[in-house]
């Protein structure tokens, strides 16, 4: 299976900040100063449960402050929004974490991502005891990261042994009944939260769990009610990188939130989780490289929540494979039984909307998967109304893995798409004007090994022909005498619309094309090649011709026309029934296939 550009992209980043080694591991707590500050993990989870990872994403560290928003989730499951801000407040503080900022008159905190609130919020978790309330909280955070996850009890004692300042917080909420009772179950609580272990992975699922309306996409278990969603990503847009939340939010516009063990979660709402791990923290206790990671990757994937062309619309409007849809060049029955047993080798995907990473990024994903069993893609972007850069460069990535694997990868109908594409280095051989010639092509591809083409002045010997399939030697020798043999010059009609018609038409040499005129030029309705019949239908039913047949290079026909096949009635009825039967299979097998492409049109 070829690998995905998206993980490749990712490798890129990461190596790109690799080299970034500003900043301090956090020392406060003695327990964490012992984290190696070379740990750099990325990972990317999707709504519907795919994860990107690269680097030390399984590298177990504590979730620390990454915590807040969903303990703070869990207070509004159990209390209600109301209860819950009575208590806690939702204002962006401008402090650092563990700065003591209370409401001037209420004395509460201004929310819950600093610590006063945060140990507000760990009050309000069910339960009297240590061990209820760090249950609970821990039996959620699992739910979250779709895995038993457990405390690291030795950062656990080195925060309580140097909790002084949040021991002071906690008892001046008590002093303004914050808290309602003594707070020091509370506080170890809350110090058993903060040293809970997680991977980057785990943070991923995470965000993605967030971001997908407080379902675990992988477990699909349900870890916090979907009317609080809302509320803890609003918090952590306005507050959750301390006091460069501002700031954070302008330039990546993403809810998320921080930790002084190194990690970041962030979520594009509906799309996407983002996790980085990297201890090195700056000045707020960020982390260097996360911080470098996440303004990357919200410029060059255009992440930004705000971003106005960020529609979270699947792209995807039609997937088919060549089971299912044909290209309209005739080929014979051999051919298409073939196409037929190996369709899902041609796979053809329409896509629609506005292309970016959130759109793009299960497309490139569901054909990495699919290019094991496939040769063939065709992407047709007829209804796309806009395409970003990322998503460019990626379906470019894509082509260029896949091709690079001798796959072939086909555009149609480009459009607006045409320039961007070949301005990333798309061959113009890429691009064709529609599905029926990029179909066709494809089919060739396919075909070549097994069916290869004949010599262009080859001739189709009679036997070989779907007229006369089936035919003895005796009736073959006997029918090759009545039919008439005409030749047509590149260009030149075999067929006009409106003619008599009069004669049936066996191709044993060259190609041929059917089409009408429409207000927008010539469309092909059918094309063949050697051995193919056609003008069947009128002259069964003796009615004027409805389209013109062109001859594509030079042309040799067969010819026979109806006083003769009139004839045979008489004459060898043997024959007559066989031509038809062949006649009848060959429009038996039209009228399936129309009923495969209109099902896959549903």
């Amino acid at each position: 299976m070829a690998q995905s550009p998206i993980q490749d992209y990712l490798q890129a980043l990461h190596a790109r900040f690799s080299g970034l080694n500003a900043g301090q591991v956090a020392d406060y707590i003695p327990e964490l100063a012992l984290a190696d500050p070379d740990w750099f993990g990325i990972c990317i989870a999707t709504p519907d449960g795919h994860v990107y990872e690269v680097g030390d994403c399984n590298q177990p560290f504590t979730i620390q402050s990454v915590s807040k928003p969903l303990t703070y989730g869990l207070a509004l499951e159990q209390h209600g929004e109301a209860a819950v801000l009575e208590k806690i407040g939702v204002e962006p503080s401008g402090d650092a974490f563990n700065a003591i900022s209370l409401h001037p008159q209420s004395g509460t905190p201004l929310n819950p991502l600093i610590n006063a609130g945060a140990i507000a919020a760990c009050s309000l978790i069910a339960g009297d005891s240590v061990e209820e309330k760090s249950t609970a909280i821990l039996e959620t955070f699992s739910r979250y990261a779709g895995r038993a996850l457990d405390i690291d009890h030795r950062v656990y004692q080195s925060e309580s042994d140097t909790g002084h300042r949040n021991r002071a917080i906690g008892w001046m909420l008590r002093n303004f009944s914050v808290i309602e009772s003594d707070p020091t179950a509370t506080l170890e609580a809350y110090f058993q939260q903060c040293s809970i272990r997680v991977t980057c992975r785990d943070l991923a699922v995470m965000a993605a769990t967030l971001a997908n309306g407080g379902v675990n996409p992988i477990t699909g278990q349900r870890a916090v009610p979907e009317k609080f969603v809302a509320n803890v990503l609003s918090v952590m847009a306005s507050c959750g990188m301390y006091d460069a939340s501002g700031d954070w939010l302008y330039r990546t516009g993403l809810p998320a939130k921080s930790g002084v063990g190194g990690g970041i979660m962030a979520v594009q709402p509906g799309r996407l989780g983002i996790a980085v791990f990297s201890p090195r923290l700056d000045a707020q206790g960020n982390s260097v490289r996360g911080l470098a990671v996440c303004h990357a990757l919200t410029a060059e994937l255009g992440l930004h929540m705000f971003d106005a062309s960020q529609r979270a619309v699947p792209a995807i409007r039609r997937a088919t494979t060549r089971r299912s849809v044909k290209s309209n060049q005739r080929r014979t029955q051999q051919a298409n039984d073939y196409l037929l047993s190996v369709g899902k080798k041609l796979r053809v995907y329409h896509l629609h909307g506005a292309l970016t990473f959130a759109s793009i990024e299960p497309i490139v994903r569901t054909m990495t998967q699919e290019s094991a069993s496939t040769e063939v893609f065709i992407v047709n972007l007829r209804l796309v109304q806009g395409i970003d850069r990322a998503a460019v460069n990626f379906l470019t990535g894509l082509r260029a893995e896949l091709t690079a694997r001798g796959k072939l990868f086909l555009f149609t109908e480009a459009g607006a798409c045409w320039q961007p594409l070949i301005d990333q280095g798309v061959d113009r051989e890429a691009f064709f004007s529609d599905d029926d010639f990029a179909l066709e092509y494809g089919e060739n591809r396919i075909l070549a090994d097994r069916f290869p083409s004949p010599a262009a002045d080859g001739q189709m010997p009679l036997p070989d022909c779907e007229l006369f399939l089936g035919l003895s030697a005796d009736q073959l020798a006997w029918v090759d005498q009545l039919l008439v043999v005409r030749t047509f010059h590149k260009g030149q009609n075999i067929i006009t619309a409106g003619q008599a018609s009069n004669e049936l038409f066996v191709l044993t040499a060259g190609a041929a094309m059917v089409s009408i005129s429409t207000q927008d030029g010539v469309a092909r309705l059918d094309a063949f090649s050697a051995g193919a019949t056609f003008g069947e239908v009128a002259f069964l039913d003796r009615s004027p011709r409805s389209a013109n047949v062109t001859a594509l290079n030079a042309v040799t026909c067969r010819v026979l026309t109806r006083e003769v096949f009139d004839e045979l009635d008489t004459q060898a009825p043997a024959i007559k029934i066989r031509l038809l039967g062949n006649l009848a299979g060959r429009l038996t097998t039209i009228l399936r296939q129309n009923g495969r492409e209109l099902a896959a049109l549903k």
